[in-house]
Formats: structure tokens, C-alpha cells, sequence
């Protein structure tokens, strides 16, 4: 067996769930691929026992690397349990500064992916990125509730002729009057599939999945058609707080099944008949936070 390309698992029962992650590494400029990076997995609960180690082929990928996760029964319905486990990646590759993602979220039977960018040595030492718990297993601030359709008399000035779907957004991570928060420039599907991986369980239904992510694009759209923020004075479309926006996790992994239901419907949105704006659709988990005439997850 390679010394590059091992997995050392502790004794597992044949009941044991695995979910499965791809780790995809480019570079920060052009977004080439990189090839023959060095990956090593290892539990959060043991950071420095590395149970997988494998390199990336020639387009930058790694294989599919399956990973020991909880019973599918925990991301179903309603559990003390937490229903998905956390890995810390770290990647490795000449000439490029070392990446480390800790935290990241394996859920049961779904495959994901990690992207990666890495920047040459000579102008950055490496980063590193710090998964946040998901969303309906920490209790994050409860949603500041608005009306979901905006009038030009309010703040928020109709400023664009039609909706439009763009290319990219830029993301303040944190509280809109936090001045110390960093924007980001996110490219709008990778935006939408972010969050939705950050907010639901991609072990749902697929015609759940498919309601969550519209309300997502609604929302993020009506951000979007108004100039919410800007006609407030900043200078970003949206926030990644959830008391105002919706929970956006700076580096996180991407299921692969809700990221193909974003590119199956991104230009898509939900309206009001006669109202051209798409809804700003708010929601919550219906347990933790009551919230009536929203949609509830």
C-alpha cells in the first residue's frame, strides 16, 4: 500500500453509515487546477491522527473518500444527537501555501465536495477555515422578520427595472453595521449552494430540498432587485448573519445533490401574482423558533 494513498479507521460494525467527500484544489488565479496535492483527513475529536491521506489527480480532484458518519435516522427528525460528523482537511502541494479546513460536515449516505484555492508561496503562509456548526443543530440569532414584499417607500428603493439574476454577490460576513466583518465576492450559485448546505440536510427528500432552495433564491434575489443594503449606505448585497440574511460558512463543503438542484433552477424564484419583486420567503425550524405565516423547515 502507498504511502500516499491510506485510510486508518477505527473498528467499525457493519451497521456503521459513511458519507463520502471529494476534495478539489485550484489556484486563487485563473482557477487552474493543481495537480499531485497531498490530502490528509483526520476526526476533529483526533486531529493528529490522520486516517486518509491521498494526493490529487491531474484536474485537481481527489477520489471519493468515504468517511464514518452518524445514523441517517439523526438528520430525519428532531435529535439530541448531532446528525452529521467533522473532519479537519489539510492540504498540501509544492510551491502553493498550505490549506486547513476544520470541521467539515459529513452527512450519511450523501457525497460532497471540498473546494479548495490555494495562493503561491510567495504571497500568503497559508489559511485556514473554521466550518461553523450547521444551522439546525446550533442556535444561531432567530430571523429579525420584514415584510416579504418591499415598497419603494421604504429604504430598501426598487432601484432595478427587472429581475435579474447575477453573476456574483458580495457577502459581509457578519452583522450589517459590523465594520470589522470582511466582504467576500461569491459567485451567485455558489452563494445560494453555501447556504443551503449550511441550512438544511442534503439527506432530505429531494422535493424538500427543491422548496428550501427556492425560498433561498427568493430571498437572496429580492436582496438583490431592491439594493436592500446599498440604499442603506453599504457596500455588499447581503449578510451571512441569520438575524438579518440567511447563514452563509466562509470555506465549507458542498453536497453533491443540492448543488445539482441549484443549477437545475437558479434562475428561478418565487412571487406574489402582479408583483414582479421575488418574496423575501423568511423561515425557520418551527421548533426552536415559532414563527407564524412563515415557512417552516
Amino acid at each position: 500500500m502507498s504511502d500516499m494513498n491510506y485510510r486508518v479507521y477505527p473498528a467499525q460494525m457493519e451497521t456503521q453509515s459513511f458519507g463520502r467527500l471529494r476534495v478539489d484544489c485550484t489556484t486563487d488565479v485563473g482557477f487552474r487546477p493543481i495537480p499531485n496535492a497531498t490530502v490528509e483527513i483526520a476526526s476533529t475529536g483526533n486531529p493528529s491522527n490522520v486516517i486518509e491521506r491521498t494526493t490529487t489527480d491531474e484536474i485537481g480532484r481527489t477520489g471519493e473518500i468515504e468517511l464514518p458518519a452518524p445514523p441517517i435516522e439523526y438528520s430525519l427528525e428532531p435529535a439530541m444527537d448531532q446528525p452529521y460528523s467533522e473532519y479537519n482537511v489539510k492540504i498540501s502541494a509544492s510551491g502553493f501555501a498550505p490549506v486547513e479546513v476544520n470541521a467539515v460536515q459529513i452527512l450519511p449516505e450523501v457525497n460532497s465536495e471540498q473546494p479548495v484555492t490555494m495562493e503561491p508561496t510567495e504571497v500568503s503562509q497559508g489559511e485556514l477555515f473554521v466550518v461553523l456548526p450547521h444551522t439546525l443543530y446550533y442556535e444561531y440569532p432567530p430571523k429579525i422578520a420584514e415584510d416579504e414584499i418591499k415598497t419603494e417607500f421604504e429604504t430598501g428603493e426598487i432601484v432595478l427595472p427587472q429581475v435579474v439574476v447575477p453573476e456574483f454577490i458580495i457577502v459581509h460576513d457578519g452583522p450589517p453595521s459590523d465594520t470589522s466583518a470582511q466582504n467576500h465576492y461569491v459567485r451567485y450559485r455558489d452563494y445560494i449552494k453555501n447556504v443551503a448546505s449550511s441550512e438544511i440536510y442534503a439527506t432530505w427528500p429531494e422535493a424538500t430540498i427543491y422548496a428550501n432552495v427556492l425560498a433561498i433564491m427568493s430571498f437572496t434575489l429580492n436582496r438583490v432587485f431592491t439594493e436592500w443594503y446599498r440604499n442603506k449606505g453599504y457596500n455588499f448585497t447581503i449578510t451571512s448573519s441569520t438575524a438579518f440574511d440567511h447563514k452563509w460558512m466562509n470555506g465549507r463543503n458542498i453536497y453533491d445533490n443540492i448543488g445539482l438542484i441549484v443549477d437545475s433552477i437558479f434562475n428561478n424564484y418565487l412571487s406574489r401574482p402582479n408583483v414582479r419583486q421575488p418574496i423575501l420567503t423568511q423561515y425557520c425550524d418551527g421548533k426552536n423558533v415559532q414563527c407564524p405565516g412563515w415557512m417552516t423547515l
